[in-house]
C-alpha cells in the first residue's frame, strides 16, 4: 500500500494513551493504514486486511481499536468456526433455556470494533451471516430470536485473511470481498523492521540490523517450498533470545529455522542461510 502519511522509524520514549488515558498498543505505521483505518471508521465502511503471518496485522488493529477509544472484540477463527459461534445459541441450564449472544451480537449491541482473524478458516456459512452487517444495511438479523439489530455508527467489522493460504476450498467468494475496503500489508521496510526488533524484541542496534538482513536473505529464497517465510514475529522472538543472553546463531536457529520447517534438506539450506548471514559465533 503507497501512501503519502510519513513513517516514523523511531520508538517513542513513552507509551502512546488514548484520549481516556489509556495506554495505546505500539504499532510501527508502513505507509497510510491509520489513516484508511480511520476513514473507514467515520464513514461505516468495513475493512479487510491482507498479509502474511506475523507481518503485523493484529497489533495494527488493536492499535487502532485503542486509538479509536473503542472495545475490540477479536476471534481467531477456524475449521469448526460456524455462525451460531459467532451469533449466538440457547443454552439450557437450571431447567431454563437461557440465550447467550456471541461475539458478533456482542459487537454490535456494545458499538464495538469485531476483528475477524483469518477469516477464510471459518466454515463457509459464516462468512454469509456477514453480508447484511457489511452492506449499507448494517443490520444483523438474529433468526433463533426473530431481534434484527441495527449496528450503531461505532460499531466496525474488520476481517484478515493471509493471501498465500488460499485455494479452490480456501478463500473469499467475490459476493464477500467486494462489500469490503482493503488494505494490503507486508513485512515491513527495513528500517521499520529495525524500529520494531528494538522495541518489541529489545534488540541492540547492530542485533537487530543483522536479524533484518537475515530475514531479506530468506525472503528471497525461491528453491524451497515453504509456507511461510521469516517473518517479523519470529524476529522479534530470536530478537528477545539475544536479549536474555542466547547466541544469536542458536536463537536464529530455535526462533526462525525450526520455526520455517521440518524437512532436513530444507532446515540444512536455511541454516547454511544464518551461517553465512550472522556467522558461527555469537
Amino acid at each position: 500500500m503507497h501512501s503519502a502519511e510519513q513513517t516514523s522509524v523511531s520508538a517513542p520514549a513513552a507509551p502512546q494513551r488514548a484520549a481516556g488515558g489509556a495506554s495505546i498498543p505500539w504499532y510501527a505505521a508502513q505507509a497510510g493504514e491509520c489513516a484508511l483505518f480511520e476513514h473507514c471508521f467515520a464513514q461505516q465502511l468495513p475493512l479487510l486486511i491482507k498479509g502474511p503471518t506475523g507481518c503485523g496485522k493484529t497489533r495494527f488493529v488493536e492499535h487502532m481499536a485503542a486509538r479509536l477509544a473503542r472495545p475490540l472484540i477479536t476471534v481467531s477463527c477456524h475449521d469448526d468456526l460456524s455462525a451460531a459461534d459467532l451469533v449466538g445459541r440457547h443454552l439450557i441450564g437450571q431447567g431454563n433455556t437461557v440465550w447467550a449472544d456471541g461475539p458478533l451480537t456482542r459487537a454490535v449491541r456494545g458499538g464495538a470494533i469485531l476483528y475477524l482473524d483469518e477469516v477464510v478458516e471459518a466454515r463457509k456459512d459464516t462468512t454469509v451471516v456477514l453480508h447484511p452487517l457489511a452492506d449499507d444495511r448494517r443490520i444483523l438479523p438474529i433468526e433463533r430470536t426473530g431481534e434484527l439489530l441495527a449496528a450503531p455508527p461505532e460499531f466496525m467489522l474488520v476481517i484478515s485473511y493471509n493471501p498465500g493460504y488460499q485455494n479452490l476450498l480456501k478463500g473469499l467468494k467475490p459476493s464477500t470481498r467486494q462489500r469490503f475496503t482493503a488494505l494490503t500489508l507486508d513485512y515491513p521496510e527495513p528500517a521499520v523492521e529495525r524500529a520494531i526488533l528494538e522495541r518489541e524484541g529489545r534488540a541492540a542496534p547492530e542485533i537487530a540490523a543483522r536479524l533484518v538482513q537475515l530475514a531479506q536473505a530468506l525472503r528471497r529464497l525461491t528453491d524451497h517450498d515453504l509456507e511461510e517465510t521469516a517473518s517479523t514475529r519470529l524476529l522479534v522472538m530470536a530478537a528477545r533470545l539475544v536479549a536474555s543472553g542466547l547466541p544469536l546463531r542458536d536463537a536464529c536457529r530455535a526462533a526462525v529455522v525450526d520455526a520455517l520447517s521440518d524437512d532436513h534438506d530444507t532446515l540444512r539450506a536455511l541454516d547454511d542461510v544464518v551461517r553465512a548471514v550472522v556467522g558461527d559465533g555469537d
